[in-house]
């Protein structure tokens, strides 16, 4: 038996409860590291970005692999959720505590915590928690499953932009002047570490898993991660990620920088960027719930069309938007918001569903090429030299920096349109199946 028809009151309790606090640490990494580092860097602040970028991905990548594998042979998942949720909690403290060195230094610094931390929460989030949640559900429930997972992000992303930049940097002209990013590192940081301990009590395995090992070592098992025939048996999964990859390259040209566009460029401050983006985003998960019949119904291309239309919309809004249309600015986010949502929740439950049962650790580390390390090292190197070339300069806390502009998010729309290319590749590999 694969999973169990009913994910059950308990199950779902644990999801979101150790998958929220995951998409809340994730979200404080993807939005307030890039905005910390304006602040400290002493000039090229959106190149060491870039690095981060690139570099955590490609640490989040190899660890899900490893570990991911690891996990499948022992059949096991709890110790690497409790234990990898613990790590990514110190070095998420860690990060904080390079303000401290000689600015000469904080550029590696802040490259190398960063490496560090996303290594830690993919051993708990990606390899561990992730693979759970396939060992506990079924083909039957995923579309379920990955609404909740798409919706995470979503509400990590309004409570994080909105509320931890309120939290950290106050709103402009209340009184209220913000905590400062290092004392904010500390409480997220210890309520990873608390939530890491909780998951070590708390987890029950799927009742389906077992090791699998099949005679082989560890790294002849690891290295079929690479065998491209092996990969190629299954040609909807392969299209699927090629339709993964695409988009996520597009999302990650603008990700990175929009709170930096919200910020600085529009001249929002913090706290009224976070609100805004939150707006929007909270919107947009309302989208979930029918969507979620559809997956479930294998009717997940329909949504992906329709996302990416929404998406470039949304994206284009932005663009164009001055930073006195806030309401504007929030139906940009709707749009933008929208897109990414629906996509994540389809593809989520899609690439669960076409996972091999013995393998599901290790292809956590596969989706991971297609949705984290070749976007966020392809999209970033677009976005960069568009701030660089194309963006504004300003004087940041006494410091020259580069900030984005609109031009950003037209080229990330082209991008993301072409995401709909390979869904020809899953149609043609469906018609030949009958």
């Amino acid at each position: 038996m694969e999973g169990t028809e009913r994910i059950g009151a308990r199950n779902w309790t644990l999801i979101w409860i150790i998958g929220m606090i995951g998409q809340l640490v994730w979200n404080v990494e993807n939005s307030l590291f890039n905005t910390f580092v304006y602040r400290v860097a002493d000039k090229n602040a959106e190149i060491i970005i870039q690095w981060m970028v690139a570099a955590s991905a490609t640490a989040t990548t190899i660890s899900t692999l490893l570990i991911g594998t690891w996990s499948d042979r022992i059949g096991k998942r709890r110790p690497f959720i409790g234990f990898g949720y613990i790590l990514w909690g110190i070095f998420t403290i860690g990060f904080g505590a390079t303000r401290f060195l000689p600015v000469m230094y904080i550029g590696a610094a802040l490259i190398i915590t960063d490496v560090f931390m996303s290594f830690c929460g993919s051993v708990g989030n990606d390899a561990g928690f992730n693979a759970w949640t396939t060992d506990i559900t079924t083909v039957h429930n995923r579309g379920r499953l990955g609404g909740a997972l798409a919706v995470m992000p979503v509400i990590a992303t309004i409570v994080g932009t909105a509320g931890f930049g309120i939290v950290v940097d106050g709103i402009k002209g209340s009184p209220f002047s913000g905590i400062g990013y290092f004392p904010f590192f500390i409480v997220i940081g210890i309520i990873a570490m608390l939530v890491g301990i909780f998951s070590l009590c708390a987890v029950r395995e799927g009742p389906a898993l077992k090791p699998a090992k099949e005679g082989k070592g560890y790294w002849i098992q690891f290295a079929e991660a690479f065998r491209l025939k092996e990969f190629m048996k299954n040609r909807e999964l392969f299209w699927v990620f090629i339709v993964m990859v695409t988009y996520f390259i597009g999302f990650n040209v603008y990700f990175p920088f929009i709170m930096p566009y919200f910020e600085h460029t529009l001249g929002l401050g913090l706290g009224l960027a976070g609100i805004i983006t939150g707006a929007g985003l909270g919107l947009a998960v309302v989208f979930t719930i029918p969507a979620a019949r559809f997956i479930d119904r294998g009717k997940g291309s329909i949504i992906i069309i329709l996302a990416v239309v929404v998406n470039l919309i949304g994206l284009f809004i932005i663009s164009f938007a001055e930073g006195s249309q806030i309401p504007l600015l929030i139906l940009g986010t709707l749009g933008a918001g929208t897109g990414y949502v629906l996509v994540l929740q389809t593809l989520t439950a899609w690439v669960k569903n076409l996972y091999p049962d013995d393998r599901r650790g290790q292809y956590e580390g596969i989706r991971l090429i297609f949705f984290v390390c070749l976007p966020m090292v392809i999209g970033p190197a677009i976005g960069t030299p568009l701030v660089t070339n194309f963006g504004k300069a300003l004087l940041i806390d006494g410091r020259h920096q580069m900030v984005p502009g609109g031009l950003l998010f037209q080229v990330s729309a082209v991008v993301t349109f072409l995401s709909l290319l390979p869904l020809l590749g899953v149609w043609k590999v469906r018609r030949r199946q009958g």
